[in-house]
């Protein structure tokens, strides 16, 4: 009776720690922090990270000693309406190459190793780490098999500008995405250009009633 009621509570335990596993939500920790976890299946050495704002770049991860490379004046960002930019510069073959947009930025990137290298793969198809609303769009949670992100995407640039949460869920052994739940419209921005602004919706005016026009009197012959 006992190695049976051992045997349940072990199992009971197991059952416990991987639904916990499986429900606990981590946000993501910065735009920076993210790209920092790449790991590259590609053999390329070295490879550096730069952050590039207002002209000025900033190292922020390197790999495989030093690297002489030409600075970039444009890259890619994993958020939208930014002033600064990221671009990776690293050597294969011989020869200096440069990853400036995120179709190329996936590439490099290759096999899924983490979660964030799993959002970093799906800013090619427009999704995002949105800082200013992790507890809706910047964040995940894992279980054995798969991760479950919850990421932004800008769904509207025409008025109402319009952003949209997902829950995407991405397989650990293919790196393929499995499912997207649409959680809705989270944010809905209106300009004073917006013709369909409610909050600025033009009273009609009234039409002032016509004054009757004076009768004519008949003509006498």
């Amino acid at each position: 009776m006992i190695k049976y009621t051992l045997r349940f509570a072990t199992l009971a335990l197991l059952l416990f720690s991987i639904l916990g596993y499986a429900q606990e939500k981590k946000k993501f920790s910065g735009i920076s922090n993210i790209l920092q976890r790449i790991e590259p299946d590609a053999k390329v050495d070295p490879w550096v990270l730069v952050y590039n704002s207002y002209g000025k770049g900033e190292e922020l991860k390197t790999s495989g000693g030093k690297l002489s490379y030409t600075p970039q004046f444009s890259g890619f960002n994993l958020f939208p309406n930014e002033d600064s930019f990221y671009y990776i510069a690293y050597s294969s073959g011989g020869k200096i190459n440069y990853i400036l947009d995120t179709e190329t930025l996936k590439n490099f990137v290759g096999k899924i190793d983490n979660a964030q290298e799993a959002a970093i793969i799906l800013a090619s198809d427009g999704y995002m780490v949105d800082e200013e609303f992790k507890d809706l769009a910047g964040n995940y949670h894992e279980d054995q098999k798969n991760y479950y992100l919850d990421l932004g995407k800008l769904t509207s640039k025409e008025c109402p500008y319009q952003k949209t949460h997902y829950t995407l869920t991405v397989n650990k052994t293919t790196g393929l995405v499995t499912n997207v739940k649409d959680n809705g419209t989270y944010i809905e921005l209106y300009n004073k250009k917006c013709a369909n602004n409610p909050r600025l919706l033009k009273v009609e005016k009234k039409e002032e009633p016509k004054k009757n026009e004076p009768q004519k009197t008949p003509k006498r012959r």
